[in-house]
């Protein structure tokens, strides 16, 4: 058998940023040809691309669209619904379709962006999905336009993003429970590591430090946007040698989950317990009593990540957007028993 000559090392965008002294998102705007780089910055990471060889992707030709947009979720819920709805509206009026994909861990994420290698699409929404750094070069290097709603962490300077006005929502929800006359307030966050479920948290601890209510951590449980755990997070609350007269769930579904273990432990909502959630999907005007929520405008922070993804220039958008939220009263929050 011949001498078989060893394959070089693929050198990542991490070590690229390294060597130019720059960051990996400055990296990712010049591998894409992205104009908001200095020139001074564009030569040097140029420059170590070209001492690297590192294998960049020719610059595309000017291709027919697709009329495609990949929707990727890391799951699948009411919330999800939304979203779904006013991005197909959206893309409906620019004559696109939009594909869902569901990638909730790391093996998923990598089987989808290599089916997105070889298939055509004009842009790609990532919500709520979790990236490797891996990911996102490989992202990068397919020069597909990527919008993110609602990121993991740190929204990355190199992909416009998408949010809502989480903190101010919070404030909103823990405000209306504090002027009811509920001072017992617990909460039921989302996953931890999600930028919205951190701003959540901290509008409602702003709402109670505002009003001199010191935050008792025994009535902060965390959650995962999901029913099974609200409803165990719920009940552990409603044990308390002291309950919560009152809960604020960082989603709908989540509320749902504590109207059922009020049920278990033989609460009258609201007259024994009230509940505030977070999103309004309609499920929360049919859940008995209808729920008191903040309302997120998730239709609509889909349709502007189509528009942004569609749009002929980036530079009509703002890196990241965050649309406004309101409180919905209904009949699931009234004042406290005395």
């Amino acid at each position: 058998m011949g001498d078989v000559t060893p394959q070089p090392r693929r050198v990542t965008m991490a070590e690229v940023a390294a060597a130019a002294q720059v960051s990996v998102p400055t990296v990712s705007k010049v591998l894409n040809g992205r104009s908001d780089v200095a020139p001074d910055t564009r030569s040097r990471v140029e420059a170590v691309f070209d001492q690297y060889g590192y294998r960049r992707t020719a610059a595309p030709r000017q291709k027919r669209s697709s009329g495609l947009i990949d929707l990727v979720f890391s799951d699948l819920s009411p919330w999800s619904m939304e979203i779904v709805r006013g991005a197909e509206h959206a893309a409906l009026e620019s004559r696109h379709r939009v594909g869902v994909a569901v990638a909730s861990d790391h093996a998923e994420v990598s089987r989808w962006l290599s089916s997105l290698a070889t298939s055509r699409t004009d842009g790609v929404i990532l919500v709520l999905t979790e990236l490797a750094d891996e990911h996102r070069e490989r992202l990068a290097e397919l020069k597909t336009p990527v919008v993110i709603i609602d990121p993991i962490g740190k929204p990355d300077p190199s992909m416009p993003s998408i949010g809502a006005s989480n903190w101010a929502g919070a404030l909103d929800a823990a405000n209306h429970l504090i002027e009811l006359g509920h001072r017992r307030i617990a909460t039921i966050t989302g996953r931890p590591n999600v930028l919205c479920s951190q701003a959540r948290l901290g509008g409602y601890r702003a709402a109670l430090e505002q009003a001199g209510i010191p935050v008792d951590p025994d009535l902060v449980a965390v959650g995962d946007f999901r029913y099974e755990s609200a409803l165990a997070a719920a009940s552990a609350l409603l044990e308390l040698d002291d309950p919560p007269t009152a809960i604020f769930a960082a989603s709908d579904v989540q509320a749902m989950g504590v109207y059922e273990a009020a049920r278990q432990h033989q609460l009258r909502l609201p007259d024994e317990l009230s509940v505030v959630g977070f999103d309004d999907v309609p499920m929360a005007r049919w859940m008995a009593p209808p729920l008191t929520t903040v309302r997120q405008p998730l239709q609509e922070m889909a349709a502007l990540a189509v528009r942004m993804l569609l749009a002929d220039s980036a530079a009509n958008f703002n890196q990241r957007a965050e649309l406004a939220t309101n409180l919905v009263v209904r009949s699931s929050t009234t004042a406290p028993a005395s």
